[in-house]
């Protein structure tokens, strides 16, 4: 049979398209052996195969060459041809370009908000047929596909007669028409037809289309197929939703903690009120201490492993009736407390493992299911497993101090598997509860697409030094450094988070396989996910381990300036001035008052009459905190410390000494203030080309090595918390890679207001009340001053007189319409802000909804909704009402 490709496509002089494919002819998929088209006109390309009948799929790409070298490939999956008899085939094809609302074919749509069910395009009858394929991602569960045209064979205009469409796989329409009824050119249109209300929702835009009578070889039968997009510009779709910690969900059923299974009655609220997203925070294991310092939720011990402590326990009850009612009375105790008690819910979960393990393990491990999974996930379940066991055999996550098996090693570890029963029962047993923990997640994913409903999960910018991914691959991490942020309103000293920071250029040499690995494994359970700092794919804050504040950082990678560039700037570099602590008796005076002789005779020296050093055993701040470990009440004395280490103009740069940071803020600084005019001059200048100029094209570029094969790994809808210290270059890349960025009305990224214009945001973002770093909405109206609030008040809620010193009902309720009434694609609030627009269901205390303070470096995440959500899903008028808002504000 013959195979005739014709594809519409506007080449300059020099370019050439070529095909590859799946068939001996287009060089079996070897892009190499890709074969040239013909160009018959100005925009066509063609070319015709001969293909054996036995052929019955056939896949194919296009690409550009300009020479010898391909400047040019689609975007995309390959072309399919599915062919069902020893026809003759002609196809009219388009370049496959990323759609300019790609969004539209993540998971979640496909799969949730647009899911449809796929069928097979039938055969026919016909002896030539016509065969259209239309790529249309913009119709929704009770809408479908027609073909409204002129003659009784398109249904002569009307709707009810027009031919339907079928999906056969996500955006892809297929209709066959008869081509024998298909005499004269015809004009038809697509459309989109709701069956809900009965009528054409959307024509296409632009002119009628033609559907050309073909012409046919009388002696062979023969098939036309039609690839075709459909004409929708630009489609603003819109959805609210909720962010609350798994940890802090409460049902009926809870042991003492929010758990996976209590996600499917927060998907039954998310339903009930017309919500399309539950957000929530990083799940991945963080035991560590087996203490309240494992609620930190960014400091997991694998990138791949579920907590333990997040699984739906009563899904997965004990045989021993007597056990298990006994572990249900110490749940329901824990479960009344108003916070989470982490250590003792840990230790009963752990003792319920064990005894779960015992009744049920061996006989799971048999099961095929449980088979599947080992299998699809034994490269990470292995090493996670023995990491777990040789953290609890050597009392701590730090392997560096661990006896043997320091360093990974698959094959010993093994053996000491085979040969040592307690290992190998407790290596079992975290295959066994990860097997669990997956199967119950993923049935809560499918649950909630059932309900029209998606997860949203969190992918944490660092690891754990003292993680699996540390212990097996530390070639890929600066395990020398640490990482945090830059000082911002909510933290003057910057943040240190602790972690080590990517070593990029070891990762980019498997095309970033870490990333993606990691990204698809999530892929499993959530539909779209939030990029924790997704600043730091652009420039990461690197600190020295040296450090406890974010002070003494810089940015990696960054182009650090040489004496050169620093002399030319006005300012001459003075090593021991500008790079070491400048201490003056007058500086010391200010930081420490009446302490301040003791700090000179205990802690410095002088180098001269009115300069001061600090010694030896205190001159980093990581000395200082040890000495301070064991000085109770001496936190001002140590914080005054901290802040002398502090005192520099410039940081060396880590891999090239001979090159040099700016302290960041360094304007604060006392080493600043004693520079004269024409310095401080030289310095800002300095300064500002340094931060907001000079790394613009040099970060996006990094960004864009990156982010693009990472995002394309899956089909997730992917947003970048990207607040802080922003580079110019950042809401570019995001545009461009459709990558939906937070917005925060108190966190203006607009210059020279206080307040975002919620009305400005861009289409392409996810906009909150507050993040789980801030005070939700009415601890931070009772934190803020008076004039702030007032300006607040009468500015952005435009109301007037004196503002109210607390944030009543009718000021909750304003602030919750006037982010659903932003052009942000999804307006996700906090559960606590939600409920703030209600007097019966609001928490009586505004601090106790916190979840984080960032400026507390050992927080505990303890917070717990107040209520159980079987009591929130009884809340009929509540519930009505928040439906009502979301669908007033086109957000239904």
């Amino acid at each position: 049979m013959k195979i005739k490709l014709i594809l519409d496509y506007y080449a300059v002089w020099g370019q050439t398209v070529c095909v590859y494919g799946s068939l001996p002819e287009l060089g079996n998929m070897n892009e190499n052996d890709a074969q040239p088209m013909t160009c018959i006109n100005t925009s066509q390309w063609v070319i015709e195969l001969n293909v054996d009948s036995d052929v019955k799929k056939i896949e194919y790409g296009y690409l550009i060459r300009q020479g010898n070298e391909t400047i040019r490939r689609e975007w995309g999956k390959l072309h399919v041809i599915e062919i069902q008899s020893a026809k003759d085939i002609t196809v009219f094809d388009l370049w496959s370009d990323k759609p300019t609302q790609n969004y539209l074919l993540t998971s979640g749509f496909s799969d949730s908000f647009f899911r449809q069910p796929f069928q097979t395009l039938p055969g026919t009858n016909y002896r030539d047929s016509i065969a259209l394929t239309v790529f249309c991602p913009y119709i929704n569960k009770n809408q479908e596909l027609i073909l409204c045209g002129e003659s009784p064979l398109l249904g002569d205009w009307n709707a009810d007669n027009a031919p339907r469409f079928i999906t056969t796989s996500y955006a892809k329409w297929q209709l066959s028409l008869d081509a024998s009824a298909n005499e004269r050119p015809l004009q038809y249109k697509l459309a989109i037809f709701d069956r809900t209300e009965n009528r054409i929702i959307h024509w296409e835009e632009g002119s009628n289309r033609t559907l050309h009578p073909p012409v046919w070889n009388k002696d062979r039968e023969s098939v036309r197929i039609e690839n075709l997009v459909y004409l929708y510009p630009s489609i603003k779709w819109k959805a609210a939703g909720v962010a609350i910690p798994v940890f802090s969900l409460r049902s009926e059923d809870s042991f003492g903690i929010g758990e996976f299974s209590d996600l499917k009655k927060m998907v039954d609220w998310a339903a009930a009120t017309n919500q399309k997203v539950i957000q929530i925070l990083p799940i991945n294991d963080t035991t560590i201490t087996y203490s309240w310092t494992d609620s930190y939720p960014y400091n997991a011990i694998s990138i791949y492993a579920l907590h333990p402590i997040y699984l739906g326990v009563k899904e997965f009850p004990l045989r021993n009736n007597e056990k298990m009612t006994a572990y249900e009375n110490e749940a329901r105790a824990l479960n009344l407390l108003p916070d989470l008690d982490y250590s003792n819910v840990m230790d009963m979960k752990n003792r319920y493992f064990q005894e779960l393990f015992d009744e049920t393990g061996r006989k799971t491990m048999m099961s095929e299911e449980y088979v599947r999974f080992y299998q699809k996930n034994e490269e990470w379940l292995f090493p996670y497993a023995c990491f777990s066991f040789l953290r609890d055999e050597n009392n701590t996550a730090d392997y560096k101090q661990w006896q043997s098996h320091n360093r990974y090693d698959r094959e010993s570890l093994k053996a000491a598997i085979s040969s040592n029963p307690k290992f190998k029962e407790k290596v079992e047993k975290s295959f066994f509860i990860q097997y669990l923990l997956d199967k119950q997640l993923a049935e809560v994913k499918e649950y909630a697409h059932q309900n029209n409903v998606i997860l949203k999960g969190d992918v944490p910018i660092g690891i754990s030094r003292n993680s699996v991914e540390a212990w097996t691959e530390p070639h890929l991490f600066n395990l020398d450094t640490q990482t945090g942020a830059p000082p911002d309103d909510f933290s003057i000293n910057g943040q240190n988070w602790g972690f080590p920071t990517y070593n990029w250029e070891e990762m980019a040499k498997d095309g970033y396989l870490w990333w993606t690995k990691r990204f698809r494994k999530m892929a499993d359970y959530f539909d779209a996910y939030r990029i924790d700092h997704i600043l730091g794919f652009f420039r990461i804050w690197e600190i020295p381990l040296t450090s406890v504040q974010g002070l003494l950082g810089y940015f990696n990678p960054a182009l650090p300036l040489s004496l050169e560039e620093i002399h030319d700037a006005g300012l001459w570099l003075d090593d021991q001035r500008m790079t070491s602590p400048y201490i003056t008796d007058e500086s010391l005076d200010k930081i420490f008052g009446k302490l301040k002789d003791e700090v000179k005779r205990k802690y410095l020296h002088p180098t001269s009459s009115e300069l001061f050093e600090l010694n030896e055993e205190c001159n980093t701040q990581a000395k200082i905190r040890e000495i301070f470990k064991e000085i109770p009440d001496s936190n001002s004395i140590r914080d005054g410390l901290y802040s002398l280490c502090n005192e520099v103009l410039f940081i060396r740069d880590k891999r090239e000494p001979d090159k040099y940071h700016p302290r960041i803020t360094a304007q604060h600084s006392f080493s600043f203030q004693y520079l004269d005019d024409i310095q401080k001059n030289a310095f800002n200048n300095l300064y500002n080309d340094f931060f907001y100029r000079r790394h613009s094209h040099f970060w996006r570029n990094e960004a864009m090595k990156k982010l693009p094969a990472l995002i394309s790994s899956t089909s997730m809808l992917v947003c970048g918390e990207d607040l802080g210290m922003i580079p110019e270059c950042v809401p570019s890349v995001m545009n461009e890679l459709q990558i939906l960025s937070l917005e925060i009305e108190r966190m203006p990224k607009t210059g020279g207001v206080m307040f975002e214009p919620l009305a400005s945001l861009p289409y392409l973002s996810v906009c909150t009340t507050s993040t789980h770093d801030m005070a939700p909405i009415r601890g931070w109206w009772k934190e803020e001053s008076k004039d702030y609030r007032q300006k607040y008040y009468n500015d952005v809620l435009c109301q007037h007189g004196m503002a109210p010193d607390e944030c009543n009902l009718d000021i909750c309720n304003q602030i919750v319409r006037n982010h659903l009434n932003s052009p942000a694609m999804l307006a996700i609030l906090p559960l606590q802000d939600w409920l703030s627009t209600s007097g019966q269901l609001r928490r009586k205390n505004e601090d106790e909804e916190r979840i984080n303070i960032p400026s507390e470096p050992r927080h505990y995440w303890r917070y717990r909704m107040h209520l159980t959500l079987e009591e929130l899903l009884k809340a009929d008028d509540f519930n009505l009402e928040i439906k009502s808002m979301i669908e007033d504000t086109g957000r239904g």
